[in-house]
């Protein structure tokens, strides 16, 4: 029987339905994602090498919720077909994976190429095309060869050519199949929330100058990659390169925090869009000065955020060929009082900013500490990247939601139901041109923090099994029919 909740909402999703065609345009396209350190396992199989992100969770284990690994993780990289399955039985038009880089280059240079690595990608690329599946590849997410590491990871300028030695590599062995790329997935993540915090790998925490100094090497280093492909694979395979930023939504928590909530939204978007996709390059002018005056106050002679030379921000800007988008939830945002005590920015408060952040008590939570539902965000994130940065194609590169085990996931279904509605009315209201959507995660995985406690899985993985058994949840059956429909429908037959 369906909660009155349900039926509710079935009735509200009905009457909009008569008002707004629920239809998707033409040539949108549906998909759903993974990430190789979080499927892939095999952790020292072959001659891969060890990432960062082994050596936290075997060095760190506190540090994971469950004190789980992604030793193991789904074993996507022995059962590969079984996700190919997958894709195949959603009617996916893509599926988003990432290539790690220490399973590919083991010592993170371009001096030696993994057999076995370079093989298990082109049987996954095959594999999907083999089913008319387009393999959507990620460059980097996340997982370093410890090794570079060593020498300073992101926070070595030097980063910028090693990384774009990679991708020359990857584009050189996958480019012929591979038609879409992100290079660099959630650079605020692997930026602002490892050196602010050192909760992510490396477990390092660098005060006021780390997460600015990432996030500069991050964008040149997605510039080079982006350079490269333009002037040296482009004529040869007509594909498309972009970066994937993690992006929450700010409203004000009252009408005079307005100019805080913008300041906010330039800070997370801003400083990793600004460069890349605004006509003057550079940083976000606000951002810009509101790091000087707080760096002043600190006591430091010169900004924490580092300058770009002319010649960098013309290398930098205009590195795109859409925006890719990562969205999950939003936040509230006010000035805070003199001597209020703030956290950590991006997932607590914002200090250079002089900003409290705050959670509506209307948003339901998830198991996920940091993620609360509020669609209607992802809707407001999607004009103001327009007006911010024109008529540019939109490709909604995450969206899903938490939750605990079970395949009758009620909460989810309504999640993709709820957020996929704001995209049809960002599309059919608002002009935005979204050209497709990706679902996290196509099953669940080892999701960082959180272990194995939070699932965002359309399929359900046991991970007590040897096989990693693989079983689709209701909200898999309900995005399997709004793709075969190509329109959002009423989750009602689908629980």
């Amino acid at each position: 029987m369906l909660s009155l909740k349900l039926v509710v909402c079935s009735i509200v999703l009905a009457t909009l339905c008569d008002a707004l065609d629920m239809s998707f345009p033409p040539g949108f396209k549906f998909g759903a994602a993974s990430a190789s350190y979080q499927v892939e396992g095999a952790w020292n199989v072959s001659d891969k090498s060890i990432s960062v992100w082994d050596k936290l969770v075997h060095d760190n284990s506190e540090s994971v919720s469950d004190r789980s690994t992604g030793d193991v993780a789904c074993d996507s990289y022995h059962l590969w077909q079984r996700d190919i399955e997958m894709a195949e039985e959603l009617g996916l038009h893509f599926y988003r994976f990432s290539i790690s880089w220490p399973r590919l280059l083991p010592n993170g240079y371009t001096n030696y190429i993994s057999k076995d690595g370079q093989e298990y990608y082109d049987n996954l690329i095959n594999g999907l095309l083999e089913k008319g599946i387009e393999p959507l590849a990620t460059i980097y997410h996340w997982d370093l060869p410890q090794n570079l590491q060593n020498l300073g990871g992101w926070l070595n300028p030097l980063i910028t050519d090693l990384f774009a030695d990679y991708a020359k590599v990857v584009f050189s062995l996958y480019g012929d199949r591979v038609k879409t790329w992100i290079t660099i997935n959630e650079p605020v993540v692997m930026c602002d929330l490892t050196f602010n915090t050192g909760t992510m790998a490396p477990p390092l925490v660098i005060d006021d100058v780390g997460a600015y100094i990432c996030n500069k090497n991050t964008m040149i280093a997605h510039a080079k990659a982006w350079r490269i492909y333009d002037q040296e694979f482009r004529a040869l395979y007509n594909g498309e390169v972009s970066l994937a930023n993690q992006l929450f939504w700010f409203d004000p928590l009252t009408p005079d925090d307005e100019d805080m909530a913008e300041a906010a939204r330039e800070n997370m978007a801003g400083r990793y869009s600004h460069p890349i996709y605004s006509k003057d390059g550079g940083w976000p002018p606000v951002i810009e000065k509101m790091i000087a005056e707080v760096s002043r106050k600190r006591g430091y002679k010169k900004s924490n955020l580092p300058e770009f030379t002319q010649e960098e921000i013309e290398l930098v800007r205009g590195t795109f060929d859409f925006y890719a988008l990562n969205h999950y939830t939003s936040r509230l945002i006010r000035h805070a009082e003199p001597g209020e005590e703030l956290q950590p920015w991006p997932f607590g408060d914002a200090p250079d900013l002089n900003g409290k952040i705050h959670i509506n008590p209307d948003w339901a939570g998830t198991t996920s500490s940091w993620f609360f539902v509020n669609p209607e965000g992802l809707r407001r994130q999607l004009v103001w990247l327009k007006k911010q940065y024109g008529d540019i194609k939109f490709l909604i590169t995450e969206n899903g939601y938490a939750s605990g085990a079970g395949l009758r996931d009620t909460e989810r279904v309504n999640y993709y139901r709820d957020y996929l509605e704001q995209v049809l009315l960002a599309i059919k209201e608002d002009g935005v041109n979204v050209i497709g959507y990706t679902a996290w995660t196509l099953m669940d995985n080892f999701e960082w923090m959180d272990g194995y406690e939070s699932k965002f899985g359309l399929y359900e993985v046991d991970f007590d099994s040897p096989m990693r058994t693989r079983t689709p949840r209701a909200s898999a059956n309900y995005y399997k029919s709004i793709i075969k429909a190509h329109r959002l429908i009423d989750p009602h037959d689908e629980l």
